[in-house]
């Protein structure tokens, strides 16, 4: 079975490209900075992981219109792999989460975490989302 959740912070707002074809179809990507869990001790710094993560579609369209930098979501999909061959002649290898499913982890009314909170959320002017 190849199933990943994540809960984390966007670290940029996404990146929304569409593909050439009729219709076009959004491909937004965007990274996840996802703590790691703390020793039962409580020693040692805070440290996260930085997934990418690529949305398809709708659930594109979606990331592109509602998250921004800073944002808390959680996100369900596939870890895909790839490889390819760079300018230099060396291969690379690419590892991403493909998102089958993506929402919103907080409350628009809760306090920003204990990294950069949203600055930049749809609904900052107060406004309510459109769903």
């Amino acid at each position: 079975m190849n199933r990943a959740i994540l809960t984390g912070r966007l670290t940029r707002d996404p990146e929304t490209r569409y593909s050439q074809g009729d219709p076009p179809i959004a491909v937004a990507r965007y990274t996840l900075a996802v703590s790691r869990r703390q020793p039962k001790d409580g020693g040692g710094e805070q440290t996260a992981d930085f997934i990418p993560c690529v949305a398809f579609a709708g659930r594109g369209e979606f990331a592109e219109k509602y998250f921004r930098k800073g944002m808390k979501v959680c996100v369900c999909g596939r870890i895909q792999t790839g490889s390819y061959t760079n300018r230099d002649g060396v291969k690379v290898h690419t590892a991403e989460v493909a998102v089958e499913d993506q929402e919103f982890a907080e409350s628009r009314n809760a306090p920003p975490g204990p990294r950069e909170g949203p600055t930049d959320s749809p609904d900052a002017d107060g406004g309510e989302l459109p769903f």
